[in-house]
């Protein structure tokens, strides 16, 4: 289910709270309505209100985190693949072959990372980078080095490999590692829902409240959307931009 459906329902949830709020109004008796019921419910729904407020300000701050560290991560690989490339160049032709299955292997991963086709889901642990790189792995460990600079060269060519691997699968287990759970979803829009039925409970019926209402149900839904799309970086409508990797695609072998 996309975020913004998600987040449509939030919004229509959180607004039929409202106006369940504004219609029990008018057929609870008078006494529910006392200035002392009132305290009472203003009490309660202010404890929601700040559960509710701690909770989404740290799931957005959460969702931001996850966002930056993908985001950094293939910075780190774009930096490293750029660098990788640099090193194979100066190891001589022999490395050739290596510096073009670098740039094959790189390519096939952001096309499936940044798929063409918006129906394919974009993959970052792709068996095809997988195998890519063991096969790269292991043209690198074939070269024969002649003099120690090449030697030194292979080594710290491993040594890149290696970090580029690390950094891959790093970035793959915090990809699957979602911020915000179904069950935790159900229960923070049903404590919105609780209350926006409060404040519609005690709101006078008037185009303006109900304006206030709608905008208020909108921004929380805004910000549900908002935690959605940031614990997607590579779907939706805010993506990590592929221009690092793209920069460094387009410098490799040449």
């Amino acid at each position: 289910m996309s975020a913004l459906l998600i987040a449509v329902i939030v919004f229509v949830c959180i607004s039929a709270g409202a106006l369940l709020g504004m219609a029990l109004r008018r057929i609870l008796p008078a006494h529910h309505l006392a200035e002392e019921s009132k305290d009472v419910v203003r009490l309660a729904t202010g404890l929601v209100a700040t559960m509710a407020a701690l909770v989404l300000g740290l799931l957005v701050a959460s969702a931001k985190g996850s966002y930056d560290t993908q985001r950094d991560g293939l910075d780190e690989i774009a930096a490293n693949v750029t660098l990788l490339d640099t090193v194979l160049a100066q190891y001589g032709p022999q490395a050739a072959e290596a510096r073009q299955d670098l740039r094959r292997v790189v390519a096939g991963a952001m096309a499936r990372l940044w798929p063409a086709d918006a129906a394919q889901v974009p993959s970052l642990g792709g068996a095809e980078t997988t195998a890519g790189g063991k096969l790269l792995h292991g043209q690198i460990l074939a070269l024969v080095p002649a003099t120690d600079a090449q030697r030194a060269l292979q080594a710290q060519a491993l040594q890149i490999g290696a970090t580029l691997a690390r950094v891959r699968l790093l970035l793959i287990a915090q990809h699957e590692s979602t911020v915000i759970s179904g069950v935790f979803l159900v229960i923070l829009t049903s404590w919105l829902v609780v209350l926006f039925a409060s404040f519609g409970l005690f709101a006078p019926r008037n185009a303006t409240v109900l304006t206030a209402l709608l905008i208020s149900a909108l921004s929380v839904s805004g910000a549900i959307f908002l935690i959605l799309e940031l614990d997607q970086p590579f779907e939706g409508l805010i993506r990590v931009s592929d221009a690092p990797l793209r920069a460094a695609v387009a410098q490799v072998g040449q």
